[in-house]
């Protein structure tokens, strides 16, 4: 399990780190569409910050990390975490890495001071159940309501990107618009649009559909003889890509074996069961592609 979340990990980071989807990515969930941070403005900032442990100083470590620059000073600092489970604590990372940052600039390790803006991306299938704010957090402390007028606001922005209504989708300049509509429609995703990323893109979409082979897609469009520059619509790269994908995909199932499917099969229906997670269950009995991603989520591929 761990290896295969390292794994989509490093997809997604990859994909996220072009700068055009990265302003593309902050513009439309951040700033509605409006195109205020400009993708010449971002730079790659550091993703590890230190905290003191229990013995001794600990690194941490955020997904991406952007700085925004404005007459060559850095104006903001983006962080961007991706998730694919949700994680009930994670209010208390942000802080860890939030307070990291602001503590490196009181100390003066910085040569200027600015604010930090932590978001997450959330590509996990069911709906995000962890706290978004304090509040919700400590709700079960019983804190009198005068008291909380001294507890500073921390905020968890979370942007579910399966569940994205289409009005913001449709906000999406860069190859990200691709990856969401293609998470929101499935199979019947249908796009003339032009690829920018190729390899990245295929990669995006494999890992979010619970495919963790990735290492041989330069090397296909090389003997595909597709390269990064080329013009090339999501569908003439999909219809390449797809044809073989369900070639290997039989060849694949056939080497599986029954029992060790059955299985896993097992193993997912009792932690959906659980959960409490009925609806999902019914869904994986007669959806392959759906079952598929949730063996990604559950750690069992």
């Amino acid at each position: 399990m761990g290896k295969t979340n390292e794994k989509k990990d490093t997809v997604e980071k990859e994909f996220v780190s072009f700068p055009d989807v990265a302003a593309d990515v902050i513009n439309v969930l951040l700033y509605e569409g409006e195109e205020i941070t400009k993708e010449a403005s971002l730079r790659p900032g550091p993703t590890e910050s230190i905290y003191q442990g229990s013995k001794k100083l600990r690194s941490q470590y955020e997904d991406l990390c952007k700085y925004e620059l404005s007459d060559g000073k850095v104006k903001l600092m983006y962080l961007i975490a991706n998730q694919s489970r949700t994680d009930e604590k994670m209010l208390l990372r942000k802080a860890g890495y939030v307070g990291g940052i602001y503590r490196e600039q009181y100390e003066e390790k910085m040569q200027e001071s600015f604010p930090v803006i932590e978001f997450i991306l959330y590509w996990g299938i069911s709906r995000w159940r962890g706290s978004r704010d304090l509040r919700k957090l400590f709700g079960k402390k019983r804190i009198p309501e005068k008291t909380w007028k001294y507890i500073d606001e921390l905020k968890l922005y979370v942007f579910e990107m399966r569940h994205l209504p289409e009005e913001t989708r449709k906000l999406f300049q860069s190859d990200m618009r691709i990856v969401v509509d293609y998470l929101a429609e499935g199979e019947n995703y249908y796009s003339n649009r032009k690829i920018k990323h190729k390899a990245a893109l295929i990669k995006m979409i494999k890992v979010l559909s619970g495919e963790m082979d990735t290492e041989n897609i330069e090397k296909w469009m090389g003997e595909q003889g597709i390269r990064e520059e080329d013009e090339l619509t999501v569908c003439e790269l999909f219809d390449q890509y797809v044809r073989q994908g369900r070639q290997e995909g039989i060849a694949t199932g056939r080497a599986e074996g029954k029992i060790e499917g059955e299985n896993r099969f097992a193993r997912l229906v009792k932690m959906l069961l659980d959960c409490g997670r009925n609806e999902d269950l019914q869904k994986a009995v007669s959806d392959q592609g759906y079952r598929q991603q949730l063996y990604v989520e559950a750690g069992l591929i």
